[in-house]
C-alpha cells in the first residue's frame, strides 16, 4: 500500500478545536495572472502581526498531476500553518505557476501589509527539502527577517555540485546563487535530520552551514540524530515533537 503524502499529518498538531482564521480569498499578480494564497490568522490578533510564508520550491500544475494536489493543499501545510498562527504569526500558504512565483507573493505582502495585517518588517520563510533552495532565493532578493529549513537541500559551496545533482533528480528548482549572495542581516534556523538517507541533502547542509558560517552569517543548526527525512510527518517521538516547537520558537524570537 503506497503512503499519500497529501494526506500525511504533522505528528504534533495543534488541538481543532483552537480557533484560527483561515482566509482563503487572497490573490497577488504573478507574470502568467492573478493566483490564490492562504492566510491563517492568529486568534484575538491585534494589529500587524508577524507572518511565516511555506515556500514552494514546485509548480503547482506538476505538483497536481503527479501527487493530486499542489503544496498549499497538503494536510502538513495546513497543520504546520496552524500551529504557527496558534503561536501568533500569520501564516501563509499561496499557488503558484512556477517557483519564482514566491518572489511575487513576498512583494506583494509587503506592498499591502496595512491591509493584510501583518508586519512588512516582520516576514520570514519556512521550507524543508527540496523546497529550500527556493526559500534562500527569496531570502536573497527581498527583506525578509528570517528562514526555518527543515531537512533541506542547500546551495552548492564552490564546486560541489551536489545540490545541482539533486534538483535535476528530484525536479526542484535551484536558483543562480551562491553563499556569498545571502544577506548577513537575516538568520537561520537549520534542522538536521541524522538518519536522512536522501543522496545529497547531508553533503549540501554540512557544506553550507560551514561556510555561510564562515561568511559571518547567523546559522542556527539544530541536530535531530535519530530523525528520519520529513521526521515531522513520519516520527512520532518526543524528540520529534520538541524539535517541532523549537522551530516555532525559533521564528517567534526572530519575528518580535
Amino acid at each position: 500500500m503506497t503512503t499519500d503524502p497529501t494526506r500525511m499529518h504533522l505528528v504534533h498538531p495543534l488541538d481543532a478545536a483552537t480557533p484560527i482564521a483561515v482566509e482563503h480569498d487572497h490573490t497577488y499578480p504573478t507574470e502568467r495572472g492573478p493566483l490564490g494564497f492562504t492566510i491563517y490568522r492568529p486568534p484575538h490578533a491585534a494589529g500587524p502581526t508577524p507572518a511565516v510564508v511555506f515556500v514552494s520550491g514546485y509548480p503547482d500544475p506538476g505538483l497536481v498531476q503527479m501527487f493530486g494536489a499542489p503544496l498549499a493543499a497538503w494536510a502538513s501545510y495546513v497543520d504546520w500553518a496552524r500551529r504557527l498562527a496558534a503561536a501568533g504569526i500569520a501564516a501563509i500558504t499561496y499557488a503558484n505557476h512556477v517557483p519564482d512565483d514566491a518572489d511575487a507573493l513576498v512583494a506583494h505582502l509587503r506592498a499591502h501589509a496595512d491591509r493584510l495585517g501583518i508586519d512588512p518588517a516582520r516576514i520570514g520563510l519556512w521550507a524543508c527539502s527540496g523546497n529550500a533552495p527556493t526559500a534562500l532565493g527569496v531570502l536573497a532578493r527581498h527583506p525578509v527577517r528570517t528562514a526555518a529549513l527543515l531537512y533541506p537541500f542547500l546551495l552548492d559551496v564552490g564546486d560541489a555540485r551536489a545540490a545541482a545533482e539533486a534538483s535535476a533528480r528530484f525536479f526542484f528548482a535551484l536558483p543562480p546563487l551562491g553563499v556569498d549572495d545571502l544577506p548577513a542581516r537575516a538568520p537561520l534556523l537549520v534542522v538536521r535530520a541524522g538518519r536522512d538517507a536522501t543522496p545529497g541533502i547531508d553533503a549540501t547542509l554540512t557544506r553550507f552551514v560551514a561556510a555561510a558560517r564562515a561568511r559571518g552569517l547567523e546559522v542556527e543548526l539544530v541536530e535531530h540524530p535519530d530523525a528520519p527525512h520529513a521526521f515531522d510527518l513520519v516520527d512520532d517521538t518526543p524528540a520529534t515533537r520538541a524539535v517541532i516547537e523549537q522551530v516555532v520558537a525559533y521564528l517567534g524570537r526572530a519575528l518580535a
